[in-house]
């Protein structure tokens, strides 16, 4: 089963996602106020109890990013061999992960434009697997990663290129931008470990395959990023690790082709579903 977030009318609602709507479960549980608070309570199980049999209430809505009020969002970069030789800088495969932060401002939900800024055309895509974190957790172990994993969704972790070089040493600028990026649609409780060793991204851009790669290739692998996040800080339920995108990035391709008003990016993972995102400037 799938857990949104979502509005009707203006009011905020969590809720499951099915066939023909969304039934609101925010009302059955009072005491979590969001989808956060059922994450921290370990209660995407009590929402998949609730919604059996149940007949969706809400046709029209509007998604929301998934967990609006994220604490922590944390994205790998450069994570798979194919995306650092696109750098063509004679680096070797790093040994560390590079990792930044992100804001829940910065994205917005499934459906919804991504708003490219009056100061930078440079909008780019970078399809990727979110996953949610259920169990806290200080060095975590690879053997026991998974099992802090609580669900997962999905990102296009949208990028004003020219503004990741306006420092030397991070790319915070460019890539926080207010609704430059998108999570969702929705929560996929995380149950079995080839829910995340057999993905495989596809990201399109107005239909045709920018993106296509396996999770099973990255450099750092999900077990290791847990493990060595978790090595500095102590995870939390609710925290959000971005875990890469494969090559094909509009910027990364001869001539670049960054997004433009009017074009739709589309972000697939078997199993968890299609984050769908048009393009929109930003209003001024």
């Amino acid at each position: 089963m799938k857990f949104a977030t979502y509005t009707v009318d203006g009011v905020m609602h969590y809720g499951a996602a099915v066939d023909g709507g969304m039934i609101p479960l925010n009302d059955t549980f009072p005491q979590w106020n969001s989808l956060l608070d059922v994450v921290k309570a370990g209660g995407l199980n009590d929402l998949e109890v609730a919604a059996q049999g149940q007949t969706p209430i809400h046709q029209e809505f509007q998604y929301e990013m998934v967990l609006p009020n994220a604490p922590r969002i944390l994205c790998v970069g450069v994570n798979f061999p194919d995306r650092n030789a696109e750098y063509k800088d004679g680096s070797e495969q790093p040994k560390f992960m590079s990792l930044f932060p992100r804001f829940a401002s910065g994205f917005t939900g499934h459906d919804r434009p991504l708003i490219r800024p009056p100061e930078s055309h440079m909008l780019d895509y970078e399809g990727e697997v979110a996953i949610v974190i259920g169990k806290a957790g200080r060095r975590i172990a690879q053997k026991d990663a998974y099992d802090h994993i609580a669900a997962l969704t999905l990102c296009n972790e949208g990028t004003i290129r020219d503004w990741v070089r306006h420092a030397k040493f991070n790319v915070t600028q460019g890539k926080n931008w207010d609704c430059s990026g998108a999570i969702g649609p929705w929560l996929v409780p995380f149950r079995d470990a080839a829910q995340l060793d057999d993905a495989r991204i596809i990201t399109r851009v107005n239909g045709e395959v920018r993106q296509d790669d396996v999770l099973s290739r990255m450099m750092h692998p999900i077990r290791r990023e847990i493990e060595y996040i978790s090595t500095f800080m102590t995870l939390q339920p609710g925290d959000i690790i971005v875990t890469g995108t494969p090559t094909g990035s509009g910027a990364r391709l001869d001539p670049p082709q960054y997004l433009a008003p009017g074009d739709v990016v589309e972000v697939e993972v078997n199993g968890i579903g299609t984050l769908r995102n048009t393009v929109e400037d930003e209003a001024t």
